[in-house]
């Protein structure tokens, strides 16, 4: 059985590497998309995952498969477009390492996905299913995106979803809400960082909107993660907070999130038990793990080559 099978983009991020000698910016190709980078997190963990995806059958779509795969990722049903192209983004970095992207994405293989080029029946055999709402965001990827998450329901996998809001990918911010709002209505678990839990539930005060968006959408455990200062979770049993690992300086925060899922789904998988029979201790555990892989992974440039092992974030968590 797989720990969790994980719906989404798989992409090209080109990634800032310097000055070349002509005094021009240099980007290094680095694969890269939230959903393939929480799939190798859970892999690189020990965990078994199983990818749903598709890239375009071209260089780079092939390259991305073969990286997936060799991090122990079930590749089996990443399709390879001969249609389509493989999306390409490029990621800015401040000083600070937060990150800014530019995507060229149209008609691009991840937004083209089609329900009936996938064999569902691997929602029967795993322990949750994960996705983001990226796929949603054009082609006909949001209405497979809705019909799997259908199946999934159906089936009664739990459902994980990261929101991971992606403005410049929307024509329409309003769009954005409304579709973002309707997966949530799907959703049993969602991880959800401060800012998106203020644009979506049109709040600053990060409590209450948290209590709001819980109650409104039935989420039994609700993660809002919050940078440096790390995480709290909602759940029906009450509060739970874990403040985060310090890091010196971090380098590139652009699988901090998805990893931080990967860690706390890994963790939760291992507990071999529904997510609402969980105790605050034992969910306590899977955020510290969560924020410890986060915590890591931004220390290392790129997204799947920075992910750590268990023995790396043995060394942190007590």
């Amino acid at each position: 059985m797989y720990d969790v099978v994980t719906l989404g983009e798989l992409l090209v991020d080109f990634t800032p590497n310097g000055i070349t000698e002509n005094k021009n910016p240099s980007f290094e190709r680095n694969p890269g998309g939230g959903p393939a980078n929480m799939a190798c997190t859970v892999a690189k963990l020990g965990g078994k995952v199983a990818f749903l995806s598709q890239v375009g059958n071209d260089m780079f779509g092939q390259a991305l498969r073969k990286i997936v795969a060799n991090e122990n990722v079930d590749c089996t049903q990443v399709r390879l477009s001969n249609e389509y192209k493989t999306t390409l983004a490029f990621v800015g970095l401040d000083e600070s390492g937060e990150r800014s992207f530019s995507f060229y994405r149209k008609n691009g293989a991840d937004t083209m996905m089609k329900t009936k080029d996938y064999d569902l029946s691997v929602l029967k055999d795993t322990k949750y299913f994960f996705l983001s709402s990226v796929l949603m965001a054009e082609g006909t990827s949001r209405e497979t995106s809705f019909e799997i998450l259908e199946e999934a329901k159906k089936i009664g996998v739990p459902v994980v979803f990261d929101p991971n809001l992606r403005f410049n990918l929307w024509e329409d911010h309003n769009e954005l809400k409304e579709c973002v709002r309707k997966a949530l209505t799907y959703a049993d678990i969602v991880k959800v960082s401060d800012e998106e839990l203020a644009y979506l539930m049109d709040s600053n005060n990060l409590s209450e909107a948290a209590v709001k968006m819980k109650e409104e959408f039935n989420i039994g455990i609700l993660l809002v993660t919050q940078g440096k200062d790390g995480c709290v979770a909602y759940t029906d049993k009450g509060i739970v907070r874990h403040e985060g690992f310090s890091v010196e300086k971090p380098v590139d925060t652009t699988a901090a999130g998805d990893s931080f899922t990967g860690g706390f789904i890994n963790t939760l998988a291992r507990y071999d038990k529904n997510y609402a029979e969980l105790s605050l201790d034992e969910i306590k555990r899977c955020v510290e793990v969560g924020n410890a892989v986060g915590s890591l992974t931004v220390t290392k440039r790129g997204a799947i080559s920075a992910l750590p092992t268990w023995n790396d974030v043995n060394k942190i968590i007590h």
